[in-house]
């Protein structure tokens, strides 16, 4: 049998691995990624090799898919309801979770709040490797949290953090962050791909074995994407980003992977003095309009993971100076932008190619789902004619592109939610009508775009 190479050449961005060095990589087509690793026999880097002489070993037999026990697997409260929600319900035990997200954007600062917390009732230890255990008592204690029962270590050795954890037994420990641990079979430095790799595997083999929850903290790279490898998303039972303009005050916190409940739900922060507090109801932030009725602005229900959310969608159409007239959109797809525009001149007889269009989404929230066309249509013809629209209308629905409004899930729910706010007047698709009368709420059902224009002549 061969052996395995005791070099290897592995991408950065990618993880793919080659037989020898290249200036760009075959498979992502990045440039100056890869670099150098040793690796060592496939016997002696096996994970379950080095996690057998302290975290114990599972017996493993063969069985049926129907002798599988199907009982509700329990979970504990991270003590934010926010956190819970993007989790599914809670913190799973035995299951490994990767927060990400940008320097400053609160972290270390979200997962201190809950570890402090949750150390008044459990076992808990919080391990940091880029900071002194001063640094993480100073923030502690500037927070205002319980001090007392929290049990922290500094140590970037993951065998040693795996051989306290046993002495400890603890029931959740947080490893900041998983690009500063190594192990020492790995002959590379820290933060390179193959030891991200096995610290993650390996951590993650830790927390089945012992049924504790681990949760690791990721570095993202400039574009927004964890750094590493890909398989340490595919190795972690969930993987959730931290959100957050520099400038603004407020954490979107994103559910990307989970195996434990809903993918894309969203859980909203506000970053104050005392640290990060939870946001009830975050239709309230996006909603937060001047006094003044102005033109290019209307009011759209996104679906964001179990729940419905109201946001703000703004639109500035003027006529331009250039040959070719500027497209910029924030928050929302610039391909999808371009379409739109497509179908309001061919089956509305709006022509905007000689405008210039600028389009944003209040409150940083990036809109990935189609039920936002008819909403971004009613703004860009508002600013187009210079009209504004009631301040208690509400729109959602997808246009396709012969012109028609198709519905999207979760219709009623959608309108309710637009009620509940003060709402009194909703364009939506015609197959999302509701089924009973909704009081103080008109509802304007359409099936073209021609429907669409139609409505607008009323108000």
């Amino acid at each position: 049998m061969s052996k395995v190479p005791k070099r290897a050449y592995v991408c950065n961005d990618c993880g793919a691995e080659f037989s020898r060095w290249q200036g760009q990589c075959s498979a992502c087509k990045a440039w100056n990624t890869i670099s150098e690793v040793r690796m060592l026999s496939a016997k002696s880097t096996s994970s379950n090799d080095r996690l057998k002489g302290y975290a114990g070993s599972t017996q493993r037999k063969i069985q049926l898919l129907s002798e599988i026990s199907l009982k509700k697997t329990p979970r504990f409260t991270s003590t934010f309801l926010e956190l819970d929600r993007v989790l599914g319900g809670g913190i799973v035990p035995g299951s490994a979770i990767l927060i990400g997200g940008h320097p400053g954007a609160g972290k270390s600062t979200l997962l201190l709040q809950v570890m402090c917390k949750l150390s008044q009732t459990m076992s808990t230890l919080y391990v940091t490797g880029e900071e002194s255990l001063q640094q993480v008592a100073m923030r502690a204690n500037r927070l205002g949290l319980p001090m007392d029962k929290l049990n922290v270590l500094s140590e970037t050795s993951v065998e040693d953090i795996c051989h306290l954890a046993d002495e400890l037994n603890p029931q959740i420990i947080v490893v900041d962050s998983i690009q500063v641990m190594h192990l020492a079979d790995i002959q590379s430095s820290p933060g390179s791909v193959a030891q991200v790799r096995e610290c993650a595997s390996f951590l993650t083999r830790y927390a089945k074995t012992r049924q504790v929850a681990i949760i690791m903290v990721g570095h993202v790279t400039k574009d927004g994407t964890l750094a590493g490898p890909k398989v340490l998303e595919h190795c972690i039972d969930c993987s959730i980003l931290l959100e957050g303009e520099a400038d603004s005050r407020y954490r979107t916190l994103r559910s990307q992977k989970n195996r434990f409940g809903a993918v894309n739900e969203l859980g909203v922060f506000a970053m104050t003095e005392q640290g990060l507090k939870e946001v009830k109801n975050p239709s309230a932030i996006f909603l937060s309009r001047g006094e003044e009725q102005t033109s290019g602005s209307s009011v759209m229900v996104l679906w964001e993971g179990t729940r419905p959310l109201l946001v703000e969608i703004q639109a500035l159409v003027d006529h331009s100076l250039l040959a070719n007239p500027r497209r910029v959109a924030v928050g929302l797809d610039h391909n999808r932008l371009a379409i739109l525009l497509a179908v309001l001149h061919r089956h509305g007889g709006l022509m905007l190619s000689d405008q210039d269009i600028f389009v944003n989404v209040v409150g940083g929230i990036k809109v990935a789902e189609t039920s936002a066309d008819l909403a971004l249509l009613l703004a860009l013809i508002s600013s187009f004619r210079n009209q504004p629209l009631p301040r208690d209308l509400v729109a959602f629905g997808e246009i396709g592109l012969a012109g028609e409004i198709r519905p999207v899930p979760s219709g009623q729910e959608r309108i309710a939610e637009a009620a509940k706010h003060g709402f009194q007047r909703a364009i939506v698709p015609y197959a999302n009508r509701p089924k009973n009368t909704i009081a103080n709420m008109q509802i304007f059902t359409v099936k073209k775009l021609a429907d669409v224009l139609a409505v607008l002549e009323q108000f």
